[in-house]
């Protein structure tokens, strides 16, 4: 596992790509110590949920990083806000969720992530995804693959699949998001199967070839979209505005346009 990140011309070492693995778990497992018990919530000034489990994954994450990564900057869901006179600056950054998902982990469901990217000149290079109560991990490196593991270690391959119209095509969907606006973009597709799930589960879905589809015609942010775009984008697959062009980063403004997650154009891809 290799990518491009600390300094300038450099790479990830295969220890240095653990390392991040190893964050994300570390941060799971910080969510999983407040999963059992009582949730308090609180409400953010957009009126998003905030839980203990999201402030403590954040700290994980932040010392993990800044001891594996001194140097490179990281931009937070539950970070303070930086002005973006100081983040235009960044040519390299760590792009973080925390917790994504916090009202599948509100409700227990199990469908609530670890979200880590890393952004290179606006663009998702890197990331990883895990899932804490099933102790999955889906990692994406651009020109090396994207993979899942069940254990530290012991990843496997995944490659999204090149969807076949005439067949009909498996979309997954936002589970605590509807929108008319995505009813209406489906409504004049062929879909023959709907994968409800929460947080960038969705574009692990497409990665690894369990759907073809997962459009989004709702609001987001940045670091809801980073890890599962690097590890889709890795695995063969494309995260596109409507007219065409890969989601960027590091705007001026962090909420995202609305999208679509694909899997391969073709089987060459």
């Amino acid at each position: 596992m290799r990518a491009r990140g600390g300094r300038a011309g450099t790479v990830l070492s295969p220890g240095e790509a653990r390392r991040l693995c190893d964050i994300a778990r570390a941060a799971g497992e910080a969510i999983l110590e407040r999963y059992e018990g009582p949730i308090a919530v609180a409400r953010k000034a957009d009126r998003s949920p905030l839980t203990e489990a999201d402030r403590a994954a954040h700290a994980v994450i932040l010392e993990g990083l800044e001891a594996a990564f001194p140097g490179v900057p990281i931009l937070s869901e539950e970070g303070r806000g930086i002005p973006y006179g100081e983040r235009r600056r960044w040519e390299r950054f760590w792009l973080v969720d925390p917790l994504d998902g916090t009202k599948e982990f509100i409700r227990r469901n199990g469908e609530f992530t670890v979200n880590i990217a890393l952004v290179e000149r606006g663009e998702p290079v890197a990331g990883v995804i895990y899932v804490p109560v099933r102790r999955v991990l889906y990692g994406g490196i651009r020109g090396q693959g994207a993979w899942r593991e069940e254990a530290p270690g012991e990843a496997v391959p995944i490659r999204a699949r090149v969807p076949d119209p005439e067949a009909g095509l498996t979309v997954v969907v936002s589970r605590s998001h509807p929108s008319r606006e995505t009813e209406t973009y489906l409504a004049g597709l062929p879909v023959v199967r709907r994968i409800p799930a929460g947080s960038s589960l969705k574009f692990c879905a497409v990665a690894e070839g369990r759907a073809d589809l997962y459009p989004r015609l709702g609001p987001t942010m940045e670091w809801d979209t980073a890890a599962g775009q690097a590890v889709l984008e890795a695995a063969g697959g494309r995260v596109e505005d409507l007219e065409g062009r890969p989601l960027r980063y590091n705007k001026p403004d962090l909420r995202n346009p609305h999208f679509v997650a694909r899997g391969r154009l073709t089987a060459r891809d």
